[in-house]
C-alpha cells in the first residue's frame, strides 16, 4: 500500500507552508501534561487539551502530532486523543476513518523501532480500534477495505525477521482483544456481528499461524535468538484460545463448568493432541520467564469442549494430556515462579472439570500421574505463604475426583483412598502449625479470608470422608492438646493465643467434617465421631459464653470475647444443622449416644434448645458485629423453615420469650442507633420469627395483633411525625427503613391467604401512605426509597396463591393501584434528578428501577390483579405504570444494559409478561422505543444465561406472532372487550429493515455452529423471524453454503431444504413444534457435516 500518498491526501497541513507554531504549542502543552513544574500547570495544560480536542480542527492536529511531534508525549497524547474521540458523538465519517487506519498503519511501519514501547501499544490500539469499528463496511467495490492490511500482517510473521515480526504480532494481539470487547461500538448487535466475522475470517488462521511458526522454532537447537518473537506469539496463541467465541461474554475466572468453545471447524487442530505434545515440549526448552504463558495455553487446551471430539479421540486428547501434566510434574524447578504454578493448578483442575474418571483411569500414565499430583498436593498445602489462592484448583481436582467414585465400575482402581487422607493431613497440620507464624509475626491469618476459606471448605468435605477415622483422631488430638491451654491460660500469652487460634481451626475444621455426613451414606460409627467433635466445641462455646462481658460503649464488641471463635461456632452449628436436623431424618442419629454421655443432650429439641440459647447470647451480645449477626440470624432463618424442627423451635421456652419480647430495648439492632447494613438483618429476624408464630396461629388475629403491636406503635409515630413535621430527618429516615425491612420479613413469612389478609389490613392504608411520602420527600436517598420497594416487591408477590382473595374483595386492585401511585411518585422524582456519577449511578438509579421491574412483573404474572376492567372504569394505574416501566428502560444506556446482571434479568422477565398480556400496548409505542425494545431482545437472545435466553425468546416470539397476523391479517380484528392495536411496531420494523434481519442471522448462527443452552426456546421465535423475511432468510443461507468447502455444499443445501420440509406458512403451536423437531435434527447434520461424518438419509435408505 502506498501510505505516504494516503498520508498527504489525508494530512494537507503538513505540507511545507504548515505554521509551526502550532506544533510548537501543541508540544509543550504535551510536556507539561508529562513533565508539568507544578500541579497548577498540569492542570492548566489538561485544560488546554482538552478545548483542542473539541476543536474542529481536532482531526487535523491529531495527525501532525503524530508525525511531527516531540517524541514521546507528542504521539502518545495525539493517539490517545484520537482513541477518546473515534467513539465519541464527533462526526467523522468512514473515509476518514480509513484513511487514519492507513495513515497509523503506515506511521507504525516507519517508527516502531524509534518509539517508544509504550507509544508503539497506543498506536497499535489506536488501529485496531479503528478496524474493528468499521470492521464490517463494505465499499462502494463491495471490497471490505478495513480488513485487506490484517492478511498482509499474518503473512509478515516469521522467526527471522524479528523487528517486522514483533510489531506484526503486537498488532494482531491488540487486534483480538479489541475484537473481544464491545468499547467503542454502537450496539451489542454490531460487536457480536464484528466479532463473529472477524473469528469465522480470520482468528482461525492467525491460530494456526502461531503454532505453525512454534512448531518450527522447536525444531531449532538454539532458541535465544527468537526469544522476543517467541514470547509475543505465545501470547498470541494464548489471546486465540481465550476469544469470545460465542459471544458469551463469559466470566472466564470461573472454574465451573468452563469450556473454550472453538468452533468445529477448529477440530483438525486439535483431536491428534499433537499442539498439546508441542507446548509441553516449549515449557521444557524455553527459560522460567515463558512458562507461565505456556500454562496458560495449557490450560486453555485442556478446556477445550468435549463435543469437539468423538470418544477416541478424546481419549488420545486426554492421554497427551495427562503425559504432559506428568512431565511437568517430573521437572518441578520452573514451578517455583508463583504464575506458573497458579497456572499448573488451574491446568489440574481442568483436567477433572472436562474430563471423567473412567476416561482418567484409562490413561496408561494415570498411577504414576495421580501420585506425583498427590505429592505435589502436599507439598503446596505446606506451602501456606506459597500462592495460597492456588491450592483451591488443586482441593478443586480432588473433590471433583472423590464425588465421581460411585459412579464408575468397583474393580477400576482410582487409589484416591490411598491419597486423600494424605492431603486432608497435610492441610490440617500445616494450618494448625501456621497459627504461631500468625501470632508471633503478626502475619495475615488465612482464616480471616471467609469468602476463599468457604470455598476451599466445600471442596475438602468430600475428601474428608475418604478415611474419616483417620481425620477424626487427627482433629480431637489437636483439639485435646489446646483446648486446656486455652481454657487455663492468661488471655495475653503467646501460649494461650497460640492454643486460641488453634481450636479456632480445629473447631471449623470439625465443622466441616461434620457437614460430609449430609453427602455421604448413613454410618453410626461416624456419626458417633461427629457426636465426640460436636460435644467437644459445644463445652468450648459454652465456656466462651460464660466469659463475655456487656460492650462498654457503644458499638464496640463485648469484652472478653473472640469474633474468630464466634465464627467457628456458628460454622459448626449451621454445618450440624444442613447434615443432621433435616426432615428427612426418620430414625434417631448415633450423634445423640455421644452428645447424652458428654452433654446429657438427649435428641433433637435438647439440641434446639442448646442453638437457641446460643442464638440469644448473640443477639443481645454482639448485636453490633455485623458478621455476626448475619450468620446467626442466618441459621435462626433455616431452622424455621424445617416442618420438624419449627414445631420442636415453637415449643421451647426461649422462643416463646422471644416471640414476646422483640423491641430494642430487648436487642439493641432493633434501634434506630445501629448502621443502615446492620438493619437489612431485621428482616431475615422477623422472617424467622413470624414462621414460628404461625406454626399453630390457624389465622389467630388476637395473637397476630400482640406479635405486631410493638411495629404497630412505631408506624403510629412515624405517621405522627409526618403530620407534625419539624422532627431529626436522620431518625425519620432509619425509622422508616427499619420499619420496612421489619415489614418485609414478615410478609415473607405470610404464605396463606389469611395471614396475608390479616397483614394486609393492618398495612392499608396507613403503611402505604408512609411508603408513597417517603417517595416523595426523599427521591434521591436510595437507602431509604430500595428498602420501600423491597417491601412493595415481596406485597406483590403472590406466594402460593396467597393473593388470590375471594370474588368480593377489592384488596387486589387497592394494592396494586397503591403501589402504582408509589412507583410513579418515585419515578417522576427520580427521572427529574440531575445527573449521578457513573460509579455512582447503580446504586442511586439503576438498581431501584430493576426493582421496580420486578414489582410490576410480580403484578402481571401473579394473576390476581382483573387488569381488563381497568379500561372499563377509566383506571389508568396499569397503562401508568407500564409507562413509567417504559421511561426507566430508556434511562438505562443501551450499551450498558447486559452489564447490570440483575437489572437485565428483571427487565427480560417484565418484558415476557408485558408481551403475553399487553402486547397492544406494546404496539402502540414509538417506533424508535420499540427498535430499542427489538435490540435489547437480541442481546437477551444471545445472553448467557438461560432464565434471560427463555424470556428473550419468549417476548420475541410474542412480538413475531402479533407481526405476523397483522401484516397477513385479511380483515381488522374485532374482538369485544381488548385494547385496540397500534401500528408503531410495524412501523419500527419498516424504519429498521435490519433489526430482524440480524436476529435471524445471529439466532441461526448461534443454533448452527454455538453451544446452545436453550434450544427449544430459542426454536420457538426462529420459524417466525423466517416467514417474515423469507429473501433474508435465502440470502443467509446461500452465505453460509457459499462459505463451506466444495464438498460440503450440497449437504449443506439438503440440510437447510430438510429444515423446512413439511412447515406451513403459518406460525400455530402445531407448526412450530414440527418445525422444532425440524431444528434439532438440522442442528445434528451441521455438526456431522463439518466433522465429515454425515451421511445423508437417502443414502441410509439405499444401505437398508
Amino acid at each position: 500500500l502506498q501510505f505516504n500518498q494516503l498520508r498527504d491526501k489525508f494530512s494537507p497541513s503538513l505540507a511545507p507552508n504548515m505554521a509551526e507554531s502550532e506544533l510548537e504549542v501543541l508540544n509543550r502543552f504535551c510536556k507539561e501534561l508529562y513533565e508539568p513544574v507544578n500541579q497548577e500547570a498540569r492542570l492548566q495544560a489538561e485544560r488546554n487539551l482538552q478545548e483542542w480536542s473539541n476543536s474542529p480542527e481536532w482531526l487535523r492536529l491529531s495527525t501532525m502530532l503524530l508525525e511531527r511531534g516531540n517524541v514521546p508525549y507528542g504521539p502518545l497524547v495525539a493517539s490517545n486523543t484520537l482513541l477518546k474521540l473515534l467513539t465519541s458523538k464527533t462526526s467523522i465519517n468512514t473515509e476518514q476513518r480509513l484513511e487514519l487506519s492507513r495513515f497509523v498503519l503506515n506511521q507504525l511501519g516507519m517508527r516502531a523501532q524509534s518509539l517508544p514501547p509504550y507509544v508503539v501499544s497506543s498506536l497499535c490500539q489506536l488501529f485496531c480500534r479503528v478496524t474493528k469499528i468499521e470492521w464490517i463496511h463494505m465499499d462502494e467495490a463491495q471490497q471490505f477495505p478495513f480488513k485487506e492490511p490484517i492478511e498482509s500482517i499474518i503473512k509478515s510473521i516469521s522467526l527471522e525477521n524479528s523487528a517486522e515480526s514483533l510489531l506484526a504480532l503486537q498488532i494482531l494481539s491488540l487486534l483480538i482483544s479489541e475484537m473481544n470487547s464491545a468499547v467503542g461500538m454502537e450496539s451489542i448487535t454490531k460487536h457480536r456481528k464484528t466479532s463473529s466475522t472477524f473469528r469465522d475470517a480470520y482468528l482461525f488462521t492467525i491460530y494456526e499461524s502461531t503454532v505453525s511458526h512454534l512448531r518450527e522454532a522447536a525444531s531449532k537447537n538454539n532458541l535465544q535468538p527468537f526469544y522476543p518473537v517467541l514470547m509475543a506469539l505465545l501470547e498470541l496463541n494464548l489471546n486465540c484460545l481465550l476469544f469470545d467465541f460465542i459471544g458469551s461474554l463469559a466470566d472466564e475466572t470461573s472454574e465451573d463448568n468452563y469450556n473454550v468453545q472453538v468452533p468445529t471447524v477448529w477440530r483438525t487442530a486439535f483431536t491428534d493432541g499433537t499442539v498439546i505434545k508441542l507446548m509441553t515440549q516449549l515449557y521444557i526448552m524455553l527459560p522460567e520467564k515463558f512458562t507461565e504463558k505456556i500454562m496458560g495455553i495449557l490450560v486453555q487446551l485442556a478446556s477445550i469442549r468435549r463435543t469437539l471430539f468423538n470418544a477416541g479421540e478424546r481419549q488420545t486428547y486426554l492421554e497427551e494430556l495427562v503425559v504432559g501434566t506428568k512431565l511437568i510434574m517430573d521437572n518441578p524447578s520452573k514451578l517455583s515462579d508463583q504464575g506458573t504454578f497458579h497456572e499448573f493448578c488451574r491446568l489440574v483442575a481442568r483436567l477433572k472439570a472436562n474430563f471423567q474418571l473412567c476416561e482418567l483411569i484409562k490413561v496408561e500414565e494415570y498411577k504414576p500421574m495421580i501420585r506425583l499430583l498427590a505429592e505435589f498436593t502436599v507439598q503446596s498445602l505446606r506451602m501456606v505463604d506459597f500462592s495460597p489462592n492456588s491450592t483451591y484448583y488443586l482441593l478443586c481436582f480432588w473433590h471433583r475426583m472423590v464425588t465421581s467414585v460411585p459412579y464408575i465400575r468397583t474393580q477400576d482402581e482410582h487409589q484416591l483412598e490411598v491419597y486423600c487422607p494424605e492431603i486432608v493431613a497435610a492441610f490440617v497440620e500445616s494450618r494448625i502449625a501456621y497459627v504461631e507464624k500468625v501470632v508471633t509475626e503478626g502475619v495475615d491469618d488465612p482464616i480471616d479470608d471467609h469468602g476463599s476459606l468457604l470455598q476451599i471448605f466445600e471442596q475438602i468435605i468430600s475428601i474428608i470422608r475418604c478415611d474419616y477415622e483417620k481425620t477424626y483422631r487427627l482433629l480431637i488430638a489437636h483439639f485435646d492438646e489446646n483446648a486446656p491451654i486455652y481454657q487455663n491460660g492468661n488471655d495475653n500469652d503467646v501460649s494461650t493465643r497460640i492454643a486460641h487460634g488453634r481450636l479456632v481451626w480445629v473447631a471449623t475444621l470439625m465443622g466441616t467434617a461434620i457437614f460430609g455426613k449430609s453427602t455421604s451414606t448413613n454410618n453410626d460409627e461416624h456419626d458417633k465421631m461427629d457426636g465426640e467433635m460436636l460435644s467437644r466445641v459445644i463445652r468450648l462455646m459454652q465456656l466462651s459464653d460464660s466469659r463475655l462481658e456487656f460492650p462498654s460503649t457503644q458499638n464496640a464488641d463485648p469484652g472478653r470475647g473472640s469474633v474468630k471463635m464466634e465464627y467457628a461456632f456458628m460454622h459448626v452449628l449451621e454445618n450440624f444443622r444442613r447434615g443432621y436436623i433435616m426432615d428427612q431424618v426418620c430414625r434417631t442419629s448415633a450423634i445423640y449416644e455421644k452428645l447424652q454421655q458428654q452433654l446429657n443432650i438427649a435428641d433433637e429439641s435438647d439440641i434446639l434448645g442448646v442453638i437457641v440459647q446460643k442464638i440469644i447470647t448473640n443477639l443481645k451480645f454482639w448485636a453490633t458485629n455485623e458478621r455476626i449477626l448475619e450468620l446467626t440470624l442466618a441459621l435462626l432463618k433455616d431452622l424455621s423453615l424445617g416442618y420438624t424442627a419449627v414445631r420442636k423451635l415453637f415449643r421451647l421456652p426461649d422462643i416463646q420469650l422471644l416471640l414476646n419480647n422483640h423491641t430494642s430495648d430487648h436487642f439493641s439492632f432493633l434501634g434506630t442507633g445501629t448502621s443502615l447494613r446492620a438493619m437489612k438483618f431485621r428482616t431475615t429476624f422477623y422472617e424467622a420469627l413470624t414462621r414460628l408464630l404461625t406454626t399453630d396461629l390457624n389465622d389467630d388475629d388476637e395473637v397476630f395483633t400482640r406479635f405486631i403491636a410493638p411495629l404497630n406503635q412505631t408506624m403510629q409515630q412515624i405517621v405522627d411525625a409526618f403530620n407534625a413535621g419539624g422532627v431529626d430527618q436522620t431518625q425519620l429516615q432509619c425509622a422508616i427503613i427499619g420499619m420496612c425491612r421489619d415489614v418485609r420479613g414478615i410478609a415473607t413469612a405470610c404464605t396463606t391467604k389469611g395471614l396475608y389478609q390479616i397483614l394486609f389490613d393492618w398495612l392499608y392504608p396507613e403503611m402505604f401512605e408512609v411508603m408513597q411520602k417517603a417517595m416523595e420527600t426523599w427521591p434521591e436517598k436510595a437507602e431509604v426509597t430500595t428498602p420501600i420497594l423491597r417491601l412493595l416487591g415481596e406485597l406483590c408477590q403472590n406466594r402460593q396463591q396467597r393473593l388470590k382473595f375471594e370474588m368480593t374483595s377489592c384488596n387486589a386492585v387497592l394494592l396494586f393501584r397503591e403501589v402504582s401511585k408509589i412507583i410513579l411518585a418515585y419515578g417522576s422524582r427520580l427521572l427529574a434528578l440531575p445527573e449521578v456519577s457513573k460509579d455512582d449511578v447503580y446504586r442511586m438509579r439503576f438498581k431501584n428501577m430493576g426493582i421496580c421491574f420486578f414489582i410490576l412483573k410480580s403484578c402481571l404474572v401473579g394473576a390476581y390483579v382483573p387488569f381488563g376492567v381497568f379500561r372499563l372504569y377509566g383506571d389508568t394505574s396499569l397503562q401508568d405504570s407500564l409507562d413509567m416501566f417504559v421511561k426507566f428502560f430508556l434511562a438505562i444506556p443501551e450499551a450498558d444494559f447486559p452489564s447490570y446482571t440483575k437489572i437485565s434479568t428483571a427487565y427480560y422477565h417484565l418484558l415476557e409478561a408485558v408481551c403475553t398480556d399487553c402486547m397492544p400496548f406494546v404496539s402502540r409505542l414509538d417506533p424508535n422505543i420499540f427498535a430499542a425494545i427489538l435490540r435489547s431482545v437480541q442481546s437477551g437472545v444471545m445472553s448467557i444465561d438461560p432464565t434471560v435466553i427463555t424470556s428473550a425468546c419468549s417476548s420475541l416470539d410474542l412480538i413475531l406472532n402479533f407481526l405476523y397476523k397483522k401484516l397477513t391479517r385479511s380483515v381488522a380484528s374485532t374482538s369485544v372487550g381488548i385494547e385496540p392495536d397500534g401500528d408503531g411496531c410495524i412501523l419500527a420494523v419498516k424504519n429498521h429493515p435490519d433489526l430482524l434481519s440480524e436476529l435471524l442471522s445471529a439466532t441461526m448462527s448461534a443454533l448452527m455452529f454455538g453451544e446452545v443452552k436453550c434450544q427449544w426456546s430459542m426454536s420457538r421465535p426462529l420459524l417466525g423471524l423466517i416467514l417474515l423475511q423469507e429473501e433474508c432468510y435465502t440470502a443467509f443461507k446461500n452465505e453460509i453454503v457459499g462459505q463451506q468447502p466444495p464438498e460440503k455444499r450440497d449437504h449443506f443445501r439438503m440440510a437447510f431444504d430438510a429444515l423446512m420440509d413439511g412447515i406451513e406458512r403459518n406460525l400455530t403451536v402445531k407448526n412450530k413444534d414440527a418445525f422444532t423437531q425440524n431444528l434439532a435434527k438440522f442442528r445434528r447434520d451441521i455438526v456431522e457435516i463439518v466433522k465429515g461424518d454425515y451421511i445423508p438419509s437417502s443414502s441410509l435408505n439405499s444401505m437398508v
